[in-house]
């Protein structure tokens, strides 16, 4: 294979918000850090909370999925969108507009007196964070060369990772505390005043950046590419607690018509000359289309691992909300510390980074499944934090220096559209993973017990993580 440097990108285009260098000081970097880890922290949050939203709400499980799905859905379906209205109004504008949308959504489920209207402020929020999400990878490839993007994207990758293991882990501290007699109330309005602050700092330390041609709103393919996401999710979130009715069945057989009018109608404007929501040249790109590849199976068995630990930990072994959170601790530090130490390891290593992450990563999942197989009935966090440090040193050496790696030959005006395709297979792997593995697993739970299903899904997850490393193995190697 031949062996390849990561590309640094042409500078940003200047546009009427500033000069062609516009540049992201430190302050900046961490307030879009922060808006990147709030819609990713808000997608496993709730899972600590739906026993008490149900109990609270009267909910049924088809609503509950529809308070997690809705969500998902709504977030995957509009980040592309999301993407190219940032490239050509500004991302500055879409980051602060999100952030704000973002805030009054959370709000509102914090405020939602009905299940229903939990659900529909569950998927206006979904559709603030395709605002601001992909603003943020789009800021940091434009404003960022060099040594210096290699550091933000592999903090990017650490916020992503470290987001969804912390996400579970407040949801259970927040739920716990019950501050003021919020209950699960508190998970959603502590957004609040963060948003409060992110808005304040964004307005002072985050630089405006937009693509250098400017391309209108690609109505055909967005309407596409939400219908294929939606005849997708919808009835893998649903299906399950429905009870697998007609319309599941028909949704998902409609998923690959309406995937392939996509990515027809796609390559139709793009051979036209005007400029597709997804145009396919961006994947023509090797190492973006081979790291997609790599990213779907990766994260659809992270959330599948995340959901079916949460479960166990809680239902499974007893822990409450709390001892729960704490559990997942050393898997957040293994994470953190892999992913700082990631731009040193890529220096001599290259993408082959990846390839021992994978390992390292299925060496903790199989100490896990031997844990839950052999370990007595009184298991603890203890016996659990070496299959769960493992698990996540794995993790963290692999979505950092993958995300780095995805983006790398993307150009600058098309940050924006490349982040999103991005973000969007990661996010529509998340709510896969969760709706696949763990319907797997409460269906094995219904005959074997909690532990043993969580064995065998694992044993799952590992074939996942094999399929990832082999992948890997077809990344160019970058330096």
């Amino acid at each position: 294979m031949t062996d390849t440097r990561l590309r640094t990108p042409a500078a940003p285009t200047a546009t009427a918000a500033g000069p062609a260098a516009a540049h992201l000081s430190g302050p900046g970097l961490f307030t879009v850090l922060l808006g990147a880890a709030l819609p990713l922290i808000d997608f496993f949050i709730v899972n600590v909370a739906l026993p008490s939203i149900e109990h609270d709400l009267a909910a049924g499980p088809a609503l509950l999925e529809l308070i997690v799905g809705g969500y998902g859905v709504a977030y995957a379906a509009l980040l592309v969108l999301g993407g190219r209205i940032g490239d050509s109004l500004g991302r500055r504008r879409l980051f602060l507009a999100g952030m704000a949308a973002f805030g009054v959504t959370s709000l509102a489920c914090g405020l939602a007196p009905d299940a229903w209207t939990l659900v529909a402020a569950r998927i206006a929020q979904g559709a603030a964070s395709a605002l601001m999400l992909p603003q943020v990878l789009a800021t940091i490839q434009a404003t960022t060369t060099g040594p210096r993007r290699a550091r933000a994207m592999s903090l990017y990758g650490a916020t992503a990772g470290l987001s969804m293991v912390t996400g579970q882990i407040l949801g259970g501290l927040l739920v716990a505390a019950d501050l003021a007699g919020t209950g699960w109330r508190a998970v959603f309005l502590v957004n609040v005043p963060v948003v409060l602050l992110a808005l304040l700092l964004a307005l002072r330390t985050v630089p405006d950046t937009r693509a250098g041609r400017p391309a209108g709103v690609d109505v055909p393919g967005t309407a596409l590419l939400a219908l294929s996401l939606l005849s997708l999710l919808l009835p893998l979130t649903e299906g399950r607690a429905a009870g697998w009715p007609l319309w599941t069945w028909l949704s998902l057989a409609a998923f690959p018509l309406a995937a392939g009018a996509f990515y027809l109608t796609e390559r139709r404007a793009d051979r036209a000359g005007r400029t597709p929501l997804v145009p396919p040249s961006l994947l023509r790109l090797d190492s973006l289309r081979r790291g997609l590849f790599l990213l779907v199976p990766f994260s659809a068995g992270f959330s599948g691992f995340m959901f079916i630990l949460a479960v166990t930990l809680q239902q499974g072994l007893g822990m409450g909300p709390v001892t729960a959170g704490l559990a997942l601790v050393p898997m957040a530090l293994a994470f953190f510390g892999a992913s700082l130490a990631g731009p040193r390891l890529v220096t001599r290593f290259g993408s082959r980074v990846i390839t021992a992450g994978g390992v390292v990563q299925g060496a903790g999942i199989a100490v896990l499944v031997a844990t839950l197989h052999y370990g007595g009935p009184a298991l603890g966090a203890v016996a659990l934090a070496p299959g769960v440090f493992l698990a996540g040193l794995g993790q963290g050496l692999q979505l950092p220096v993958l995300m780095r790696l995805m983006l790398s030959d993307v150009p600058a005006d098309r940050a924006g559209v490349g982040s999103g395709v991005m973000i969007t297979a990661q996010q529509s792997s998340l709510a896969l993973g969760v709706a696949a593995l763990g319907s797997l697993f409460l269906a094995l739970a219904a005959a074997a017990g909690l532990r043993e299903a969580a064995a065998a899904t694992l044993l799952v997850q590992l074939a996942l993580i094999a399929l990832t490393a082999l992948l890997s193995l077809r990344l160019p190697r970058m330096r």
